[in-house]
């Protein structure tokens, strides 16, 4: 029994990604990890082969873990690859092709063949029924209930597994879908439902329909998959709870998740955001550009004052990679950040011009870059990285993934330009992919309204760390922070997220003197109140956290501005349009303009934390070491071959600090130093990354 006691509690975070499956267990002393390439037939099968190989190397069992969290890319992936399940919509009567009419705008207003990606649901499987709700939520028509049962017939014999249930105004009054819902579970027992007055309660029809059958087509694959990975973490002896990651940056339970599985969408990259702020209160960096890159995409993300970015919509399956409006919209509060195709496993290659190009399309970990010798001979950004002498092929993923030298050089060579020379290719891989990550970043920061020369660099993801210091020089940033664990980042950004969950409703309301403030209080608890118990189930007893946001904009205008409202009972009317004044000066400048204001949206997000970090630390003063390994590395500022220094991560005490070029070495990743750098250990063991001050900005 006192051996029992004295055993130490663990905790255990996954990532599953395009190229490979992270897996952290964290004690209370320490924080040990492993990268296992994903296994995509089964995707469990690398996490729970990451957990075992974990729980084994630290001595642990599975009664012996408190709590894990997962993210997964499952629901993105059947979104983005049309995987999910024969889905129908029944919607209100004339209102079935708003999936196929969209906004009505166009992503390139010049390409005259522009192609929208097609819904999720054929028009043959949207049907309608007479009903109609007033937008202020009055009864207008009452529900058919014959057309429902005739809709039923309908689905059934197509073989439909799930209904996403949207009608017009139901955020108003969901009384019509959930008497439709009734009947669908009478005439189609075992049918997955999704209403549109639970999964997405806002106005806007088409944003709101698109995100209730989004949730519909991939619900009955995401609860097969959690229910599953339940079972399987039961038979191994696992009795605490499974969180999943939430885009929005919070945790959630495996019932809730298996519900609403569209808000998992971007759930391992908000992990990394989570991570990234983490980092960032612990450096005392209040403005920050999160760096996270994999093996298949790149994420940029801005942090202010310890905070990412956040927003409402996000696109998924976009059918031109990077054009706004060319995806499905997904009205769920998601981390807000850029994904780029330039990972790890990003693949070189050349163009009809006969130009060097690199990524979207990614490697994977099926076949993977030539170098992992699994059936891939494209050349990829990993092959560049060997052949510039970057990565150790011994010590890559912890040695559990070996490398071929000699086929990266052979890949790059068989591009056929520059005369073939593999460094020469290499350096231009390595330049493309970082000045393509360069160039999202500054435009992200414009469209935001922000710069990024005066902020920190935080780096994560088994690729950023090789890239982060060129990537920051081409910005013009001084100080680049690499934090421990920084290879498996989104997973130790899943033990640092709150249990959490937000609600939304639209509740149109004009700020004059007549404002109903006493019926807005009364909706603005009720939320709160779902969010509480909700949250109290993930996280029994825990303290919780509450924040109030509504958004407004002049009548007339055509969206709206998000802004913070107190927590306690509203204040009066004046009070209220200052506080939306305030945000808009801040978002559009000095303008204010003398026209009413209205309310069309109120968000309720709570929180409980489960995880509490420590503060700033003191500077250390610097302990200059003296390397005693050295490599031939190519700088691609110039091209040249220098003798780096090679450091092992693990051999550095806080304080020390080694003057670059320099390698530093670790388990998941390698961290580049330039020549024009240097590198520093503080005392939560981040290494922080500072441009000399002689050196000029690149």
């Amino acid at each position: 029994m006192a051996e029992q006691l004295s055993r130490p509690r663990a905790r255990i975070g996954a990532d599953i990604g395009g190229t490979f499956t992270d897996v952290v267990l964290e004690t209370a002393t320490a924080r040990h990890s492993t990268k296992i390439l994903t296994t995509y037939d089964a995707p469990e099968r690398a996490l729970l082969e990451g957990v075992a190989l974990l729980l084994d190397e630290v001595g642990l069992t599975p009664a012996d873990v408190d709590l894990v969290v997962h993210g997964t890319t499952l629901a993105t992936n059947a979104l983005i690859e049309r995987r999910g399940v024969p889905t129908a919509l029944l919607t209100t009567e004339g209102f079935r092709d708003v999936l196929a009419l969209g906004s009505e705008s166009r992503f390139d207003q010049y390409d005259i063949a522009m192609e929208k990606p097609a819904p999720l649901v054929p028009r043959k499987l949207r049907l309608g029924v007479a009903e109609r709700m007033a937008a202020t939520g009055e009864v207008l028509l009452p529900l058919d209930e014959a057309a429902v049962r005739e809709a039923a017939a309908r689905f059934r014999a197509e073989g439909i597994r799930a209904v996403a249930v949207a009608f017009l105004h139901a955020y108003a009054n969901p009384a019509h879908e959930q008497q439709a819902a009734r009947i669908l579970a009478e005439e189609m027992p075992g049918v997955s439902l999704s209403l549109s007055s639970e999964v997405s309660p806002e106005m806007r029809e088409y944003e709101r329909f698109s995100t209730t059958v989004a949730n519909a087509y991939v619900q009955p694959i995401v609860d097969a998959y959690l229910r599953r990975l339940e079972t399987r973490l039961a038979e191994m002896g696992f009795a605490c709870p499974l969180y999943l990651m939430l885009s929005s940056g919070g945790l959630t339970t495996v019932d809730i998740a298996a519900r609403f599985p569209v808000r998992l969408v971007e759930s391992g990259p908000a992990g990394g955001a989570i991570f990234a702020a983490s980092v960032a209160a612990e450096c005392g960096a209040g403005e920050v550009l999160a760096l996270d890159v994999g093996g298949t995409t790149a994420k940029i993300c801005l942090i202010n004052q310890f905070r990412p970015q956040t927003s409402q919509v996000f696109e998924v399956g976009r059918a031109h990679r990077f054009r706004k409006g060319s995806g499905l919209p997904l009205r769920i509060p998601v981390v807000e950040m850029v994904e780029i195709g330039a990972g790890g496993g990003s693949i070189a290659s050349v163009d009809r011009a006969g130009r060097l190009a690199v990524g979207p399309h990614s490697a994977g970990s099926e076949p993977g870059p030539a170098a992992y010798g699994r059936g891939g001979t494209r050349p990829t950004v990993t092959d560049a990285d060997i052949v510039l002498g970057r990565i150790d092929p011994a010590r890559f993923a912890g040695g559990k993934v070996s490398l071929d030298p000699t086929a990266s050089a052979t890949a790059l060579a068989g591009l056929g330009i520059w005369d073939g020379a593999a460094t020469t290719l290499a350096v231009g891989v390595s330049e493309i992919v970082d000045e393509t990550m360069a160039s999202a970043a500054r435009v992200h920061a414009v469209e935001q309204g922000m710069t990024l020369e005066d902020r920190s660099l935080i780096a994560f993801g088994g690729a950023a760390p090789l890239h982060a210091v060129r990537f920051a020089e081409k910005l013009g940033i001084g100080r680049v922070i690499v934090p421990a664990g920084a290879g498996v980042g989104s997973a130790v950004g899943f033990l640092r997220a709150p249990v959490s969950y937000e609600v939304a409703r639209s509740h149109h309301l004009l700020l004059s003197d007549g404002a109903d403030l006493a019926a807005l209080d009364a909706l603005l608890g009720a939320m709160a109140a779902q969010a509480q118990d909700l949250v109290a189930k993930g996280a029994p007893g825990a303290a919780q956290n509450e924040r109030r946001v509504a958004l407004g904009r002049y009548a007339g205008q055509g969206f709206e501005i998000p802004f913070d409202l107190p927590a306690g009972p509203l204040p009066g009317v004046a009070e209220l349009r200052g506080l939306f004044e305030a945000a808009y000066r801040m978002q559009y400048g000095n303008q204010a303009l003398d026209l009413p204001v209205e309310l069309l949206t109120f968000r309720v997000a709570v929180a409980a934390q489960v995880w509490q970090g420590q503060g700033a630390s003191a500077p250390l003063a610097d302990r200059w070491i003296m390397p005693t390994a050295w490599r031939e590395v190519i700088d691609p500022q110039d091209g040249l071959a220098l003798r780096f220094a090679v450091v092992a991560r693990e051999d550095m005490a806080p304080g020390d600090a080694v003057r670059g070029p320099v390698l530093v070495t670790e388990r998941e990743t390698t961290t580049v130093v330039s020549p024009r750098f240097d590198a520093r250990m503080d005392a939560n063991r981040t290494l922080v990354c500072t441009r000399r001050p002689e050196e000029p900005r690149a």
